[in-house]
């Protein structure tokens, strides 16, 4: 039975993962959560892209990281990524991207632990509307931060050289900052042909808006063309990126067969990035890439390969505006978390949850 404890305090903890700096939750959002009546507890982190200072300079009370495992009762527990292993029961409602609704590696162990302690899961990914579309998201930035290495590694390569992505990466103080890197990288080099998929959503105007300032020639895919795919359209590009929401079986989009001589495709961009998943569009990998190794080379046949770019956090990448934009669109509905019974965005995804549950329990 789900824990129905009334929410008091809104707990934000530190991230475990260590190249994740964004945060849901800015110092004045925190400043506006406790006027409404809530406690706000913030877990101290150095990654954090919000120094511990300003949370305190707003009268947050300040815990060592790792205190979300023993909170009181009253406490919703708010992040993004992935938990730790444990605990094995989690007895208090947590917030953040579960990444366990479609199948992945490990996602019945992850909904039992919810399940063992009478807790919900509120994942951010299923806030929906009823028409379905997110409240909530970082897409537009992990379309940007997609194509934006896609560009870099393009810009960096073309003269035969080292690719910027050899070198371990590092986060951008700022977008001027990216947009500076790659004009100087591609100053003078062979602009793109770009295939965005799912160019339509927040994800997809993300990677057009930056490709376009760096003047690549760009090819928008919504869900109608890939229902039957050209598959010599999609090899004519030299980088596909994938930005589509996929949650169900389909047609892939590039297959390892796709990857021959005398196709002009040379990278490929999974911003989507789920590997673990029975609905993975780009079923050409079986885990993402990472900071320290951005790309990894996926052989077709006859010798002809694509690059491929598939990390799983790329907003963090571009850690301020990225949870600025972020926290700005979260904070009104964690002010009505308290009445989450009645407010479209948690029934949502506390529906999801359940689905999930039931699913796992008859599979």
């Amino acid at each position: 039975m789900t824990n129905k404890c009334e929410i008091k305090t809104i707990w934000l903890r530190s991230e475990s993962r260590p190249t994740e700096r964004r945060t849901p939750l800015l110092a004045a959002g925190a400043k506006e959560l406790m006027d409404a009546g809530y406690n706000v507890v913030v877990e101290r982190s150095e990654n954090r892209i919000i120094g511990d200072h300003e949370f305190e300079a707003v009268g947050c009370r300040m815990v060592e990281a790792g205190g979300w495992t023993n909170p009181p009762a009253d406490a919703l527990i708010l992040g993004l990524k992935e938990l730790p292993e444990e605990p094995a029961v989690i007895k208090n409602p947590h917030i953040l991207f579960a990444h366990a609704y479609k199948n992945q590696t490990g996602w019945k162990e992850m909904l039992m632990r919810f399940v063992k302690g009478g807790a919900d899961l509120l994942d951010i990914e299923y806030m929906t509307r009823e028409n379905g579309t997110r409240y909530v998201a970082f897409g537009y930035r992990a379309g940007y931060m997609g194509a934006a290495l896609s560009l870099l590694h393009w810009f960096s390569t073309q003269s035969g050289g080292k690719s910027y992505l050899d070198e371990t990466l590092t986060p951008f103080e700022n977008a001027d900052i990216l947009d500076e890197t790659i004009a100087k990288i591609g100053d003078g080099v062979k602009k793109p042909k770009i295939l965005i998929i799912g160019a339509g959503g927040r994800c997809g105007h993300g990677a057009a808006d930056i490709c376009e300032r760096h003047g690549a020639e760009i090819t928008r895919w919504d869900s109608k063309d890939t229902v039957n795919i050209d598959r010599d359209a999609v090899s004519a590009h030299d980088i596909m990126i994938n930005c589509a929401f996929v949650d169900s079986k389909i047609p892939p989009f590039i297959r390892e067969k796709d990857i021959k001589p005398g196709t002009r495709l040379s990278i490929v961009a999974d911003v989507g990035c789920d590997p673990f998943s029975d609905f993975n569009p780009v079923p050409i990998y079986n885990e993402p890439t990472t900071w320290d190794k951005a790309y990894i080379k996926v052989a077709g046949e006859g010798g002809k390969s694509v690059d491929l770019i598939a990390i799983d956090n790329l907003p963090s990448l571009l850690p301020r505006e990225s949870s600025e934009e972020f926290a700005a669109l979260m904070l009104p509905h964690l002010k009505v978390l308290r009445n989450r019974e009645n407010e479209q965005p948690w029934t949502s995804a506390k529906v999801s949850f359940d689905e999930a549950v039931d699913r796992m329990k008859n599979s």
